[in-house]
Order: C-alpha cells, then structure tokens, then sequence
C-alpha cells in the first residue's frame, strides 16, 4: 500500500513539474495581452488629443472611456467624478462639514426648519423660521439660484466662517450671524417609538458608517420605555455598508451565527459571522417593499435564514452584488463589482441581469407591476432550484430578492392622479412651508416645541432614563391638530399657479391622505422624523399587517425569541 502511495505521489509531482510551465506560460500570455490593451488605449487617447482635427477635453474623453468599459459590465459599477465624490458619499460616512440646519426652499427663499443641536447655528442663536437671505453678502435669496449652489455656499472646511444674514419673522431688518463651521452628523435611523407598552419600532434609511451605534441608542431608550418586541422598518432602504449591514445582524443572532458571506473571481470566500453583542429582544419582524435593496436585504436575509424574525411586505429590490470603491488619481471614484453575496443558508439575492443593457433592468419594478406582481403573491413563480430550506424547516427563495413570510399587495387607492400632480410640481411641500413660516411662533408655543427638542436629545443619550412625557406636546398635537382650510386654500392656489385641473370628486377623493401627510408633514417640522412617521404609518398597509404580524403567535411558531 504504502509502495502505492509513493508511485501515486511520484506520478502527481511530475505531473506538477510538467503543468508549472504550461500555466506560466498561460499567465505571461494574459500578461502579455493585457499590457497590450493598456498600450493600445493610452496610445488611441494620445493620437486623439494631439492629432484630432478640434481641441478636446481630456478629462471628458477619459471619463467617457471609464464610463464606456463600465457600461460594458454589471448595472452597479459605476464611476463617479471627483467633484460628486464628496456627495455621494455623504449618506454613507456619518457627517459633513456645514453651519448644521435643516431648511427647506420657501419658493426662491432658504427657511430654516430647525438647527442642529449643539450645532454651529444653534450657539450662534439661529432659529427655526429663519431665512437667510445672504452668504458672505451674496445674496441667495430672490434671484433664483440652485439648491446645490446655495449649499456649496453654506458648508465649508471645519473651522472656517461664513457671515449669514438672516430675516426672522416680527423683528425688522436684516440680522447679522457669524457662524463657524464644523462636523454635521447625519443620521440612518429616521424613527424610534414605542407603538404599545412593549412594541418599539425603528426605521433605517440607509446603512452607514454610524448606524449600528444609532440603532443601539435607539433601541437604548426603547427598551428603557419597556420595548420587548421590535418592528424594524427598512422599506426603501436602498443599502450601503456591507460592513454596518453586519454589524447590525450581529445585534440579533447567537455567536458564531452565518450572517452573510462574499465570493468572487479573484476574491475568494469570506464569511461574516455574530459576535457575542445582542439586543434583548423577543420577536422581530422587518418591514421590506421593492426598493428594499443590498445591505438591507443581507439583514433581512440573515433574519429569515435563521428563523429568527417575520419578514412582511413585498418581494425586495434583488442586489446580491458587493462593490469596492476604488479611488483614482484626480479624486474621482470607481465602484466596481468584485463578489457576490450570499445569505447563511447559501441563497444569492441578484436577480438576473444582461452585461451592458441598463434598460431592461431598470425596467424591472415596471414588469412587475405590469405582470400582476404588486398586487398578488400569487403572480410570483419561483423555480425549485431557487429553493432553500432554514433549520426552522421554511421555505425560502434566492435569485430575485427576497420573498417576505406575510405578503403585502400594493394599495393604489392612496395616490390618486392630483396627489401626484400636487407632489411633482412642488405645490405640496411649498406650500407647508409657507403656512408653518406664517405659524412657526404660535405652534411652538402651543405644543411646547422647544423643550421637546432639548428633552429628547438628552433622553436618548442616556439609556437608563425611562420618561415620555417630553412627548406630551406632540400627543396634543396628534389628538388634536387638524389641517386647518387656510392650509388647504394655500395649497390649491399653487395647484392653480402650477396649472393643475382637477374635478370635485378628485378634489374629495384626494383629501383624506392628502390631509394626513399635511399634518405629518408638520409634525416633522415642529418635532423630527420620528413624529412624521408615527403619524404618516398607520395609513400604510406594510405598517399595518407588521403590526397583525408581531402580535399573531401562529406565525412565530417556528421562529426563535429570546
């Protein structure tokens, strides 16, 4: 036997021996190639700049040529050109540098909605219902100028000033502030609220550098106000970090627990695995639709592969694709895909694609539409071999998206035609604005605005206080607001101005939403984003059967709780 082994081993490093050149061979061939390539565009770009019979743009003929061999490969590589780096990357890296407001464009007039707190306009004294009407004595208020111009004036290098004059509603003349710059955080988690004595709920915008550290604080103050069971909202979460996407399914699985793993060409297997850092947490279910995408989809996966909580909505966005930036040279940036990723029981999300042609793939939220998807679980065919099965023994499907537990068809009766109308040409938001600017002192006053600003950033950095009556304003305000007619006649003298027609019974029709994403609207105004939602939710059909599904205990029959 052991005579055997040794001729097998003799044969196997001579076979070795014999393949070693070949495969060299074979590597200094694709060496060969590609240096060739590299040397055919550098010298297609050369003999064009000096050769051409017009003067070119380098920079544009470059870009265009990345652009062009990315177009060529998956939808998600992308280039980015170095003055939009910074802005695309802001959502994801936590914070900017910024005078800290949030404002709103009253027609061609910046209006303070509220400061930051702690922020640089705070200390200075700037208020909400602020306009600034001038940066460094170029006015930007009244000629028409961009949002993004306006912007590009107010942020800056930490450290450094900007001189701001500011009109404030019932004091005359224009005031003047010196504010000095600093770090902007921005923030992932919209919304934390407890929707019964034991039902918290939190909802993510997107995934990024800060949002694990958010959604603990978050849920902090939750279980401080007795939460046991979460509704975790990630509808239009369109990602981000894949990085933050597992930091946050650590909070909810067993050590050693799958949450994802990535596998490419040249990138080899990595997994991704829990840690020892949970949140005390009994049942969980997450709220998806079809613009749920990417790291949020490897939460939601993560979840169901380990029968750990309900999945409700519609079937999500299908992006099973990791891509690396890549920075270049003159500060531009490349995406480039390099992996794709894999839930715990080894399902890939990716729904199917054609390298180069962007058109049909966009199209895809359409085709569902368009083939009953939306409005039927019964429209989706998933093939067996996109069929896997959780240690729980449920079903689930790979290759497009995730498919929640509890299906939620669309309800198209919210949006009627002049709904859209109003929100596409502006009319709605405009006009909220105006109304609050004219109210801003009245409501604060009403509702005790201030002190449940300075209340709530202090109770959510100190996770032992267990106190909702900052909130006392807002639940007056809740019981008691009610769109008032001069709101409503504001409203539709800018449908008038925007040239939209409209009958009575649209007009009827469209009034109860409408009415409550006014009042919403307001309360995101004069409180923050969590009141929005607290107020804006219940009308949602996704939201609504979350809450049948976290109270029904047949569905958590086979789901693990702590």
């Amino acid at each position: 036997m052991n005579t055997i082994n040794t001729i097998k081993s003799i044969l196997l490093a001579g076979l070795l021996m014999m393949a070693m050149p070949l495969m060299a061979q074979q590597q200094q061939r694709k060496s060969s190639e590609l240096d060739v390539q590299l040397r055919k565009l550098i010298y297609a770009q050369g003999a064009i700049v000096q050769l051409y019979v017009d003067t070119v743009n380098v920079t544009k003929l470059t870009e265009d040529a990345i652009q062009g061999m990315l177009k060529g490969l998956d939808p998600h590589s992308i280039y980015t050109p170095a003055k939009d780096v910074e802005a695309m990357n802001e959502p994801l890296t936590g914070s900017f540098d910024g005078i800290g407001v949030q404002f709103n464009m009253n027609e061609d007039t910046l209006v303070v909605i509220q400061t930051i707190s702690g922020g640089p306009s705070e200390k200075v004294g700037i208020m909400a219902g602020d306009m600034i009407v001038s940066v460094n004595d170029t006015a930007i208020a009244g000629v028409k100028m961009s949002r993004e111009a306006i912007m590009k004036r107010l942020r800056g290098p930490k450290g450094t000033t900007v001189d701001l004059g500011v009109i404030r509603p019932g004091v005359n003349g224009v005031q003047l502030f010196k504010v000095t710059r600093d770090k902007i955080p921005v923030y992932t988690v919209d919304a934390c609220y407890m929707l019964d004595d034991k039902t918290g709920y939190v909802r993510i915008s997107n995934f990024g550098s800060t949002t694990t550290k958010e959604f603990v604080t978050a849920t902090n103050y939750l279980t401080a106000c007795g939460m046991k069971d979460l509704i975790l909202d990630l509808q239009g979460n369109p990602g981000g970090y894949l990085q933050a996407a597992v930091d946050l399914s650590d909070q909810f699985l067993n050590n050693n627990e799958m949450i994802v793993y990535t596998e490419g060409r040249t990138t080899g297997r990595q997994e991704y695995r829990a840690g020892k850092n949970k949140i005390d947490l009994n049942k969980i279910v997450v709220l998806v639709d079809g613009y749920t995408a990417s790291a949020a989809e490897i939460v939601s996966g993560a979840l169901q592969d380990h029968d750990r909580g309900i999945i409700v909505g519609r079937r999500t966005f299908a992006k099973g694709l990791v891509q690396r930036s890549i920075p270049l040279p003159d500060g531009a940036e490349m995406r480039l895909t390099i992996a794709h990723y894999y839930s715990p029981v080894g399902r890939c999300f990716q729904k199917p694609y054609e390298k180069g042609d962007r058109s049909k793939y966009d199209r895809d939220m359409l085709d569902r539409l368009n083939s009953g998807e939306l409005m039927s679980a019964d429209s989706i065919h998933f093939p067996d071999s996109l069929k896997y099965t959780t240690k729980g023994g449920r079903i689930v499907y790979g290759g497009g998206g995730i498919m929640p537990d509890v299906y939620v068809p669309l309800d198209t009766t919210y949006y009627t035609r002049l709904h859209r109308e109003l929100a596409a040409k502006g009319c709605i938001n405009s006009s909220i604005l105006k109304w609050i600017n004219i109210n801003q002192k009245r409501l604060s006053k009403d509702y005790n605005v201030s002190s449940f600003r300075k209340e709530r950033e202090r109770l959510l950095k100190d996770k032992d206080v267990n106190n909702e009556r900052f909130r006392e304003g807002f639940q007056r305000f809740k019981n008691e607001f009610q769109v008032p007619q001069e709101m409503l006649d504001m409203l539709f003298a800018k449908a008038k101005e925007a040239q939209i027609e409209y009958t009575d019974s649209a007009y009827q029709a469209t009034l109860p939403f409408l009415c409550i994403q006014l009042k919403a609207l307001v309360a995101r105004d004069l409180f923050s984003s969590s009141e929005y939602y607290e107020i804006i939710n219940p009308i949602s059909e996704i939201y609504k059967e979350g809450l049948k599904a976290i109270k029904d205990e047949e569905l958590f029959k086979d789901i693990k709780t702590q």
